[in-house]
């Protein structure tokens, strides 16, 4: 064990978990159970629960579980050692570290405070004489210096081992600098600095770390971005730029752009709502991040096809979530009699922050956007390029949920196509049809194969024997539920069990009872992974009758000895292998077979 067992009792005693997932989601009660929007999958309707009795939560939508080591490990994206430093703050408690886990912890924080050295270092050769042609070119982008304070700017000296040497002089290996990447191996195993001659502007998190380094060229070389490689403390899916300052506007929503200069720009010229994705495009794992500061997104990506993409692909994720999603269009800007492409930092230049502010408040929701991008594909003064407009439109207001809306778009769309709202309206309604009709068919589909929809979502986990698995469940919610309903000796052995993650989930709840620690889901964390907990979560959510327990349980157990004894015995459970070997024997004595 890394910790303890009886302080992880007493941590997640101390951690109730509607306190701790009430901190991060607006929980409402339905019945014994409360239920909100889910933070790790976009939503518009709660299928997210909390069990106060049980001390677990579970999505339905998602099918992520546990208890409340797994949500903040989850939730802040933490190993399960930080997650138990994490919750042991907030509730209070010393921490009893083993010698393994202590060193683990140290090595993270020595990775942060390696971070926060190389930002200071970095931040004070732009002050230096090292740092002129950083400063010379932050004054030709207009950048001020007091901002460049705000975001920590530094720059990286035209040298190949500048912060190697003051690093190591500091105390740090060059493991660690490796690890944190900040240097790179060349093909003889030597060092040397990854960003050298650079603007940087390091990444700081919402809880204040640095945890990793963005960087521009200062001329036309390339790469002319480059940002800091995954580290222990660092993933580009899961970090915004600027949200640790954005977190904190006034604001009534946060605007999502591509390049971190353009945050830069957009926080000097008062919008400090905005926030950009560390070189990738939107991410799940970031909207959980952005859900917990604001419920409504704009969506300001360049203006060329890159970032159109960028737009949809971010439209679709954001689908029948609980944000309300805007998107900024940026006009392109006349250059000597060509219209170029232009960002954020661009707009804000040449026309100026009341100039943004206006395209902000005029800002297009998300269908208004994805109805342009299709109108733009067709000549709408061709017949048949109408038919084809009307026929793709239909497409996407018969996903709209709400019949307003729907109504709303499709009197727009049939001005667009200029054709009466009628026609359009029964366009729509033909499509919403054909949409339905696919789902239904898909439900159809789930409900002939009930088997399919009781087997785990994980292949790994999958039920080779159907029977048995599902007494093996009904054996585990009982156990959870009333302990005292078993003997002093275990009724069942793990390898009876015809799943192994049951089988392995059983043993370690009886261990607990044995050592008269609580019985629960929330204590298996640290023991299963994330997606066996899900599992695991699945299981125990599900109803299970109390009434008649006693001959539930005898009816359980029988079962999965019989089949335990089945397969010791060379029987088989399984329907179409016992067919199989049926056909086999009968072949072998000289029977003819008919298909």
């Amino acid at each position: 064990m890394a910790f303890p067992q009886n302080f992880l009792d007493e941590l997640i005693a101390r951690s109730d978990i509607v306190d701790v997932v009430g901190s991060y989601v607006q929980l409402t009660r339905k019945g014994s159970n409360l239920f909100g929007l889910c933070p790790f999958h976009s939503e518009k309707t709660g299928s997210f629960s909390v069990s106060p009795d049980k001390q677990i939560y579970y999505c339905f939508g998602c099918k992520r579980g546990g208890g409340v080591i797994n949500f903040i490990m989850e939730e802040e994206n933490l190993t399960f050692p930080d997650a138990v430093r994490f919750l042991a703050k907030r509730a209070g408690l010393e921490v009893p570290e083993e010698d393994g886990d202590r060193e683990a912890g140290r090595r993270r924080q020595r990775l942060l405070d390696l971070n926060r050295e190389a930002a200071r270092f970095y931040y004070q050769t732009l002050q230096g004489p090292q740092g002129a042609a950083v400063r010379d070119y932050l004054q030709k982008r207009r950048i001020t210096r007091p901002t460049a304070v705000k975001f920590g700017m530094g720059a990286s000296p035209d040298a190949w081992d500048a912060l190697l040497l003051a690093m190591t002089k500091k105390g740090y290996t060059k493991s660690e600098l490796l690890e944190a990447g900040l240097v790179v191996q060349n093909k003889n195993g030597g060092l040397y600095d990854k960003f050298r001659n650079r603007l940087m502007l390091p990444v700081i998190d919402t809880r204040g770390d640095v945890v990793a380094f963005g960087s521009r060229v200062l001329d036309k070389s390339e790469p002319k971005y480059m940002n800091s490689s995954e580290t222990p403390v660092y993933s580009k899916r899961r970090v915004l730029y600027g949200l640790n300052l954005a977190k904190k506007t006034k604001r009534p929503n946060i605007i999502l752009c591509e390049g971190n200069l353009d945050i830069v720009t957009l926080h000097q010229a008062g919008f400090d709502n905005a926030v950009a994705s560390m070189g990738t495009a939107l991410t799940v794992e970031q909207t959980r991040l952005l859900s917990r500061f604001t419920k409504e997104l704009v969506l300001c990506y360049d203006n060329d096809n890159a970032g159109k993409i960028a737009t949809e692909r971010a439209l679709q994720i954001l689908n029948n979530s609980e944000f309300t999603v805007r998107v900024l269009q940026l006009p392109r800007r006349l250059v000597d009699g060509e219209y170029v492409k232009q960002d954020a930092d661009d707009f804000i230049k040449f026309q100026g922050a009341d100039a943004f502010e206006r395209l902000l408040s005029g800002s297009e929701n998300g269908t208004e956007f994805r109805m342009a991008q299709i109108a733009g594909k067709y000549d709408l003064g061709d017949d048949q390029s109408r038919v084809a407009y009307c026929e793709e439109v239909s497409r996407l207001l018969a996903t709209l949920t709400n019949p307003v809306e729907r109504e709303i778009y499709t009197v727009r769309a049939a001005e667009s196509a200029k054709i009466t709202p009628e026609a359009m309206k029964l366009e729509v309604q033909h499509a919403l049809r054909r949409r339905q009709s696919q789902e239904n068919r898909a439900a159809l589909r789930k409900e002939l194969n009930p088997a399919a929809q009781l087997q785990p979502k994980e292949r790994a986990f999958h039920y080779e024997n159907m029977r048995s698995a599902r007494a093996e469940e009904g054996i585990l919610r009982l156990l959870i539920l009333d302990p005292a309903l078993f003997g002093d000796q275990p009724p069942l052995k793990q390898r009876e069990f015809s799943s192994p993650l049951l089988g392995k989930a059983f043993s370690l709840l009886w261990q607990a009872r044995e050592d008269g620690r609580p019985v629960s889901v929330a204590a298996l964390a640290g023991q299963l992974d994330q997606e066996e907990m899900n599992h695991i979560t699945a299981v125990c959510q599900q109803p299970q009758s109390v009434s008649n327990a006693r001959q539930a349980l005898a009816d359980y157990i029988n079962v999965v000895k019989t089949e335990a004894e089945k397969r010791a015995g060379g029987g088989v459970a399984d329907p179409l292998l016992a067919a199989t070997e049926k056909y086999k024997n009968k072949k072998g004595t000289g029977g003819k077979q008919h298909g």
